[in-house]
């Protein structure tokens, strides 16, 4: 049996660690697949859970020199472990810091002040500066000293051997010099300790900023998890009391006061109100509830109050699942991100050989009395300036942040890959019914030569009030909203394809399509509409009485968003069941050019097919049962929230709000999201490309100038912190100003 296993992974510092989590996991005996994302600390493995269980996947990851979180604790652990770490490189940071300032002080206060040069130059220097630096490296910086050594254990290497080789060479090349200074204190080359020790200080300030910036980044889980209430005020056996929200069962009968949060799922029984929706479906507009009308755990009641009998519960709750899909979407990967991961796990043994080279070259190079220093210093720039976490961070981060936002705008994404196609999207094609249009068919027009609209409307709706067909529903609601008050027939026939047959009183009435009133011999001229409408002729005792007009209007929004949609460039189509009449007439309403009409459920995933074979990446939007297969086959596929369970679950993207304004928002922010993702790569690739050769020295014969480990550790930790942080302008970037990109 095919399962899915989400683990968080404790210890992991860069792309490399992620990689080599995530071979151990596929070589586990009864995976399938696994995916770790070190921007989330997340990883999605799935398995047949007849062939291994979650102490299997936990011991491989132990197995690596990391570890993980079981599924079962994962409500709070997840985020407790996090801000225990988060304090304890906190604490290790502000320790490191405190003790480099003086190293600094010492090692360069005679160069920053010459009057006082000979004030820091005494004996005991170099010893105190050894003492503070051992502190520094085997207590604040012991972590990848670790790291390290698990990595070696394993024939491997990642960002901590490149840390620990650089900081450890500066270290005994200077605990040499301080040692025996006759063979190594040569020609002003003197100690690196201040190296060393600030190489640890600036990377552990790097982690701490990145570590923040993740933590906002996945702001949006927090937020979403925070919305579910804690207690709940249930009413059993006829008393009211407030229980934990975990004992809330279905069925139970539950009270909510002004101002509080729904706690689960349900619909209301008693009462109305206004609820505050926007942080599940993105809609700011409180939206309106009475008796019969459903209601989503987490959301923010405002006004009144109302009883409502609960219907999910705990995981099966709209929010819980929301977060659910959220929290596989931001550990999935990008197909854009493969090749980073590629790239991450052999970069490492390639900075450790050019490292090596630069050593060498230098050694060999340089002039006697200098070139010993001068090689540690220029081979240690070399590994600390290369290490790959910017170019690890630069898809993930991206990904963590747009879905994220796209959560808080009632924009569900499935994973990194439904949101990397989106933004190659050439072809939007709309369905009809419940997509483009409102699904509620409504009286537009009522017209009689002989009665009032009052009259004819009270005759139908009379007669119409015991059927279920969506059209008849249309006119009782309609009759209904002008007061009118219905009679009751004697009896009552459905005549299906034709209409229905009543008595009221003594008349016999008829109400149906032009075909079923000239069958009984009615004559009336009924001309075809140019609405798209469905005509309901209306007879009394062998007379014609009049016509009712209903259609199916389309969403306030869907003109002015299929004018953004082809704003973007993209051709919009329709493509509906429904008669070319009917379908043309919404169209030119809404500003639609394209039609298929006429199409059988079973052919819709044909049609988009044939789109497809004609070069073009097609999202296919529908909310209904007859879309799934079509919502399978595009190449994104976004269900309307409004929809059934099968339509969202065979789409990529699912608009909660039920929106098309969602369907704009959806591909624009994909496509800011993968802009930020390439600029991301290209500054990540770029800073090594053009980093690694400067702290190697191949500017220092023309310009003199070498990088000093110092700036090197400097420059890492930046390349991090800028990836992630031009990541997290996705949770503010707004919307309408995405046309453009």
């Amino acid at each position: 049996m095919s399962q899915l296993i989400d683990l968080p992974i404790v210890g992991m510092h860069c792309a490399a660690c992620a990689s080599r989590i995530e071979n151990a996991l596929r070589s586990t005996l009864g995976v399938t697949s696994a995916n770790v994302n070190f921007a989330t600390a997340r990883a999605s493995v799935q398995v047949d859970s007849t062939r291994t269980n979650t102490e299997k996947l936990i011991a491989a990851v132990r197995g690596q020199g990391y570890d993980a979180i079981a599924p079962e604790s994962r409500a709070e652990s997840p985020d407790i472990r996090e801000n225990a770490e988060h304090a304890r490189l906190r604490l290790r940071f502000f320790v490191a810091a405190t003790l480099s300032v003086p190293i600094l002080i010492l090692s360069m206060g005679g160069h920053l002040v010459p009057a006082f040069e000979s004030t820091f130059d005494f004996p005991a220097r170099p010893w105190i500066e050894l003492a503070l630096t051992t502190a520094v490296l085997f207590w604040a910086g012991h972590g990848f000293f670790v790291g390290a050594w698990n990595s070696a254990k394993h024939f491997a290497a990642d960002m901590n051997t490149l840390v620990a080789l650089g900081t450890l060479a500066a270290y005994l090349f200077s605990l040499a010099a301080t040692v025996v200074p006759h063979v190594f204190h040569t020609s002003g080359h003197g100690v690196y300790y201040e190296v060393a020790a600030s190489i640890v200080t600036l990377i552990l300030l790097g982690n701490l900023l990145q570590a923040g910036a993740t933590r906002r980044a996945r702001g949006a889980i927090r937020a979403l998890v925070s919305l579910r209430p804690k207690a709940a005020l249930v009413e059993r056996d006829g008393q009211s009391t407030e229980i934990p929200i975990d004992e809330v069962r279905v069925g139970d009968l539950v009270r909510v006061r002004p101002g509080e949060r729904v706690p689960v799922d349900g619909t209301i029984e008693e009462g109305a109100s206004h609820v505050d929706e926007s942080m599940l479906t993105g809609e700011p507009i409180p939206a309106a509830k009475k008796v019969g009308d459903g209601v989503i755990g987490g959301t923010l009641n405002t006004t009144g109050a109302f009883r409502f009998r609960a219907t999910k519960i705990g995981a099966d709750t709209m929010l819980q699942q929301i977060v659910r899909l959220v929290e596989q979407a931001q550990g999935s990967k990008a197909p854009i991100q493969r090749l980073a991961d590629r790239t991450a796990g052999i970069f490492v043994p390639i900075v450790l050989a050019i490292a090596a080279i630069t050593f060498v070259a230098w050694y060999i190079l340089a002039p006697e009395s200098t070139r010993l220093g001068q090689a540690v210093f220029a081979s240690v720039a070399v590994l600390i300036v290369a290490c790959p976490c910017a170019l690890g961070l630069a898809t993930p981060t991206a990904i963590l942040v747009g879905t994220g936002r796209a959560a808080r705008m009632g924009i569900l994404i499935k994973g990194g890959e439904s949101l990397e196609r989106a933004h190659r999207i050439t072809t939007v094609v709309l369905d009809k019914t419940g997509t483009i249009t409102e699904g509620k068919p409504r009286v537009i027009e009522v017209y009689s030569p002989l009665r009032s609209e009052a009259e004819l409307l009270q005759l139908a709706a009379s007669v119409e009030q015991d059927s279920e067909h969506p059209l008849a529903q249309a006119i009782v609601k309609e009759a209904e909203s002008r007061g009118l008050k219905l009679l009751r027939p004697a009896t009552f026939v459905a005549i299906p394809g034709r209409g229905v047959e009543a008595k009221l009183h003594s008349d016999t009435v008829l109400v149906g399509n032009a075909e079923f009133l000239h069958e009984r011999g009615i004559e009336f001229d009924s001309h075809i509409n140019e609405r798209g409408a469905t005509d309901l002729f209306v007879a009394s005792n062998g007379r014609f009485q009049g016509v009712i007009r209903v259609a199916d209007r389309p969403k306030a929004e869907a003109a002015s968003a299929i004018s953004r949609l082809a704003g973007l460039g993209l051709e919009v189509v329709m493509l509906t069941g429904d008669s070319v009449r009917a379908a043309e007439a919404i169209a030119r309403e809404v500003g639609i050019t394209r039609v298929i009409a006429g199409v059988l459920p079973v052919d819709k995933a044909k049609e988009i097919e044939r789109l497809q074979d004609s070069g073009e990446v097609v999202a296919m939007v529908g909310d209904g049962i007859n879309d799934a297969p079509a919502l399978a086959q595009a190449d994104v596929g976004i269900a309307m929230g409004t929809g059934t369970d099968v339509a969202i679950e065979s789409a990529g993207m699912t608009i909660i709000r039920g929106n098309l304004d969602g369907v704009v928002d959806a591909i624009e922010l994909s496509r800011a999201t993968m802009r930020t993702v390439r600029q991301n790569l290209v500054f990540a690739f770029g800073y090594n490309v053009l980093a690694i050769p400067i702290a190697a020295g191949v500017l220092y014969p023309a310009t003199g100038w070498l990088l000093s480990p110092i700036l090197a550790s400097a420059a890492m930790a930046l390349s991090s912190v800028s990836v992630v942080g031009n990541a997290l302008r996705l949770r503010t970037i707004r919307l309408p100003s995405l046309r453009d990109l």
